[in-house]
């Protein structure tokens, strides 16, 4: 791993707490611009800068990045944010809900990405990356962090607990209850020992960011590019590093990630439950919703009704095929269903576990059904990146969410 100390464009901290936004694809655009209404300092202004328009404007428009980034240098006019020159790294924590995970928050190198350093999991879309690069290019920085995870290191931990004890740099609880904290790392006895121990990872995973970080790396490839063209490149330019937060996979929570599908696909639902009995599931009616603990067992809601399904079929040839995200896309929602590309199909949505199961049954409504599955492992995560397989679409749901607004690495003046 090349994982940098760097300069950082962040808040003040009287201002942190205010600034500090859940990532900006977390909101569809309703529910952004209800938010930015009441919290006019808060990063996701900038990070979904269409809010600042209205509601039927083009949200991919060129003025409305344009706006992002006259807001950012606004914010940086007016004290907001400062331009903290130091190469530094971050201690990162966020405690929620009893658990704590700290990560460092640096750079990775776009090299470490390209040549499978840095393990993917799931692909992306062409549309959410031009989206990201676009913000990118008008902002000169990488605005949101790429989750990144790596198999526990004893020795960085006892660097990074070290680093813990001084006084923090930002310290406050969210409305969501998640506590951020964050230490600055500038000593440099202290960067070189956590840069040395960084370049002990032999390689990190991708926990969530996976479009954030294919749009930096597309923007990394223009600009060497062109610099290159321009007889300019030396590789020491920070384009050639992406926003990132390393944390150790034993400290991460994955929720599960949901579905639900917009119609029965023409069935009505004595069909339905005939259909999944054929396919092999075991169906149990249930009294309530259904928030499954165990592989194997599904949730199913429809037409005002739970139901339990069992479908261990997890004998499957690849790591993949045994997910149970895999599991009910290929065996109820592909051949039952129709949906036999999630990632483009309009009939279905995917709600994370977070939101709970009373938005599932609304969004199902009466005629849709929603599905709640097991949450995937970390140990899955990381089995299937190793083996460079790609997962299902929407297969984790990481709580908590990195914050947005926090760090910000600029790549271009």
């Amino acid at each position: 791993m090349k994982a940098l100390p760097f300069p950082c464009i962040r808040p003040v901290p009287e201002h942190a707490a205010e600034v500090a936004a859940l990532p900006y694809d977390v909101f569809d655009r309703a529910e952004a611009a209800a938010y930015v209404a009441g919290h006019p300092l808060s990063f996701l202004n900038i990070d979904r800068p269409e809010t600042q328009f209205d509601p039927e404007h083009d949200m991919y428009a060129p003025e409305v990045y344009a706006r992002g980034a006259e807001l950012l240098r606004e914010r940086i006019e007016d004290g907001t944010f400062v331009e903290d020159k130091n190469l530094a790294y971050y201690i990162y924590q966020l405690a929620w809900e009893g658990r704590v995970q700290t990560g460092i928050a640096c750079v990775c190198a776009v090299d470490d990405y390209e040549q499978g350093v840095i393990k993917r999991h799931e692909l992306t879309r062409e549309d959410k990356e031009r989206d990201r690069i676009e913000h990118i290019e008008a902002l000169g920085c990488q605005t949101g962090p790429i989750f990144l995870t790596y198999r526990d290191q004893p020795v960085l931990d006892m660097i990074v607990g070290a680093a813990k004890t001084s006084t923090p740099l930002y310290d406050s609880t969210d409305e969501a209850g998640v506590r951020q904290t964050v230490w600055e790392v500038a000593r440099r006895d202290a960067v070189d020992a956590l840069h040395a121990m960084l370049g002990q990872i032999p390689c990190a995973y991708i926990a969530d960011g996976h479009h954030r970080a294919a749009s930096a790396v597309k923007v990394a490839q223009r600009m060497r590019e062109q610099a290159k063209a321009e007889g300019m490149y030396t590789g020491k330019e920070p384009f050639n590093y992406f926003l990132s937060v390393l944390f150790p996979a034993s400290q991460l929570t994955i929720l599960p990630y949901n579905r639900v599908v917009a119609d029965r696909n023409g069935l009505d639902t004595h069909e339905l439950l005939e259909a999944l009995s054929g396919t092999g599931f075991g169906i149990i009616e249930a009294t309530g919703p259904v928030e499954p603990s165990e592989r194997g067992v599904f949730g199913m809601f429809t037409d005002g009704t739970w139901y339990e399904l069992h479908g261990d079929m997890r004998d499957a040839v690849s790591a993949v095929a045994s997910l149970d995200v895999s599991i009910l896309q290929d065996h109820i929602l592909a051949p039952i269903l129709g949906i036999d590309d999630p990632r483009t199909d309009p009939r279905i949505s995917f709600v994370g576990g977070i939101r709970g199961t009373d938005e599932l049954e609304a969004r199902a409504g009466k005629n849709g059904i929603a599905f709640t599955l097991c949450a995937t492992g970390i140990d899955q995560l990381l089995t299937i990146a190793d083996a460079g397989e790609v997962m299902p679409p929407k297969s984790t749901w990481f709580e908590p969410k990195l914050r947005s607004g926090l760090f910000i690495h600029r790549i271009a003046k």
